[in-house]
């Protein structure tokens, strides 16, 4: 899957450890919360590459497209909160991989340059991501 990381502030994780045995199950709707303008910003960057700068017209199927997805939030054997945004290994009706395709989108391949979608969307969605985890935890904290 390709996937994107984006590292909390300090301040923000500070905030989080105050709610104690509630945790666990405030973090993942906080989330999920974070990762919405991502896949929004991930989708439009990935449907303005597609098919941009070839010589033919395009012939997608939107089943790329259409496999971007978020993963459920999961905790790691060092207690860290996961939640990764991408396309996941699926493959389409033809059976290639979406993962493949949107790596040759992102990287190029031999013959076809690169045409970056995942990157732009990781810098350009890091302000949006955390203000909204930021604004998801006030409510949630508000409502203990």
């Amino acid at each position: 899957m390709a996937r994107a990381a984006v590292k909390m502030p300090d301040a923000f994780l500070e905030r989080i450890s105050k709610l104690n045995n509630r945790f666990d199950e405030i973090v993942p709707r906080v989330l999920e919360k974070g990762a919405e303008p991502v896949i929004q910003k991930a989708k439009t960057n990935l449907a303005a590459r597609i098919g941009q700068g070839t010589k033919e017209s395009s012939q997608s199927t939107g089943e790329l497209l259409a496999s971007l997805e978020t993963t459920r939030p999961t905790q790691n054997a060092n207690g860290d909160w996961n939640l990764r945004v991408g396309v996941p290994t699926t493959k389409d009706s033809k059976g290639v991989s979406n993962a493949l395709k949107a790596a040759v989108l992102e990287y190029g391949k031999s013959g076809q340059p690169p045409r970056p979608w995942l990157k732009p969307t990781k810098s350009a969605t890091r302000k949006a991501c955390v203000e909204a985890m930021e604004k998801a935890l006030e409510k949630e904290i508000e409502k203990l």
